[in-house]
């Protein structure tokens, strides 16, 4: 069984095409269960942040298992097959066990060096651990990334700004209002991990008053009730008071999820006509995939609208070349020891079913053993069994150590391939072991260059032919 990843992410597609492939709270779960249900995927787990929708699903047939999830993503977000395999990128086995490394890492940020992603690849495990579609290989893989990326972020430099598409986004409303954040009134739509990180940049940043307005008040007041033990006043609302909350904002930062506009065109024009100053300008950061802000609120007089498309065409310059570096050494160190140990693990039911296939082998030689010398007394009897068995072991002792050892290497599933045909240890009988994962990588998209997004178009379109 090897690991098929799937993405769409900032680097291949506009944020038209994110908003459509975008994959909320409530949606994940049904995705994760009909891709569950596929002949071809038997793990599947799913990362969807505001600026990237991967798919890593363990599968049985590479080919099999792309068209699958490809006809899901299709009906999920609508696009025709053209226009996803686009923007698609496919990674397999190694390739995509090293692609999510660098994402815990942040590497693959639209800020370089972000911590968020972290988190996020947690809550995207315990959706599919939840939905018992979190094997042994996800499990893992998932754990093994979320080492890496907490090494990363411990023992380098990636972070040191502190920079999230929050912070950023933050960064560039303070300069717009002129004289930054302090002292202000901000509002923050979406009471979830973004509206957290919110609050916490806005306190930070030493903001008077923050409003905060949620779907469910319990959880709105909640991430008040954070801000008034940083010192900051916080008041809760309604949604249905949307307009008379954000009068009284110098700025906003919204990511609720939801699938359409939670802030229209009608609520800012009614929350400018209810400002005390008409001149205030405001500042609306529109972090939600799909958007939260009605595109068209950014012509009204007075306010600036930062959504994602803004920060994907002006990114911050994250981390200094020399941290990044430091951290792909580490995800290089940290990929070489995972996969060493994948390919360890799938060699020892291999020497295992060889070991039982001698043990066999020795118990029926005992026992014609019996038949031949019926009168054999005990001890004498003991003893040949003693020493047949040592003889064996002494025997298996050095080519089961050494093809643990080379499994560890880069082809190494070849010498439990040799195994297993030697000694007819073959899958499916009672000496059955497990298929090796295949060391190949399959890597129709890199670098999303123009030969192989053709290449990909053509594959997917064949299989759905």
């Amino acid at each position: 069984m090897s690991v098929l990843l799937v993405g769409i992410s900032h680097r291949s597609a506009p944020v038209s095409i994110l908003e459509r492939v975008a994959v909320g709270d409530t949606d994940r779960p049904k995705l994760i269960d009909k891709m569950v249900a596929s002949d071809h995927i038997s793990e599947v787990m799913i990362v969807s942040t505001c600026n990237r929708v991967e798919i890593y699903a363990v599968v049985d047939a590479f080919h099999g298992a792309l068209a699958d999830v490809g006809e899901l993503l299709t009906k999920h977000s609508g696009l025709d097959l053209a226009d996803l395999t686009k923007h698609a990128y496919v990674r397999y086995s190694e390739a995509a066990a090293e692609h999510l490394f660098a994402v815990a890492s942040g590497l693959d940020s639209m800020v370089v060096g972000e911590q968020q992603i972290l988190g996020q690849i947690r809550t995207a495990y315990a959706t599919s651990d939840n939905q018992q579609a979190a094997g042994r290989v996800l499990h893992e893989l998932a754990q093994q990334a979320l080492r890496v990326g907490k090494r990363v972020h411990s023992e380098t430099g990636i972070d040191r700004a502190g920079a999230s598409v929050v912070s950023v986004a933050l960064d560039k409303a303070s300069t717009l209002l002129g004289d930054g954040l302090a002292g202000r009134t901000a509002m923050v739509l979406g009471a979830g991990s973004m509206g957290g990180l919110s609050v916490a940049h806005l306190t930070r940043a030493g903001i008077g008053r923050i409003i905060v307005a949620n779907r469910t008040r319990e959880r709105a007041e909640r991430l008040a009730e954070t801000a008034r033990a940083a010192g900051v006043a916080a008041d809760t609302v309604e949604l249905g008071d949307l307009s008379t909350a954000l009068a009284e904002a110098d700025v906003m930062v919204t990511c609720t999820g939801a699938v359409g506009s939670v802030v229209t065109l009608a609520d800012a024009h009614l929350a400018l006509a209810k400002r005390d100053s008409a001149q205030r300008p405001l500042v609306i950061c529109d972090l939600g995939l799909p958007r939260d802000v009605e595109p068209a609120v950014a012509g009204l007089p007075g306010v600036s609208l930062l959504d994602m498309a803004a920060l994907q065409r002006d990114p911050a310059a994250g981390a200094a070349a020399a941290d990044a570096d430091a951290a792909r050494e580490i995800v290089a160190g940290e990929l070489a020891t995972y996969l060493a140990g994948q390919r360890l693990a799938e060699v020892t039911p291999t020497v295992t079913a060889l070991r039982q296939r001698a043990a066999d082998v020795v118990e029926a030689e005992l026992l014609r053993l019996d038949s031949r010398l019926p009168g054999l007394e005990d001890p004498q009897r003991d003893e040949v069994a003693r020493t047949v068995r040592r003889v064996v072991d002494k025997l298996l002792h050095a080519p089961t150590v050494r093809v643990k050892q080379l499994a560890s290497a880069p082809g190494g599933d070849s010498y439990a391939a040799a195994l297993r045909e030697l000694f007819e240890l073959t899958p499916g009988s009672a000496e059955a072991v497990a298929t090796p994962m295949e060391t190949r990588t399959v890597e129709l998209v890199d670098d999303f260059t123009a030969g192989h997004q053709a290449e990909a178009m053509d594959v997917w379109k064949g299989m759905q032919s």
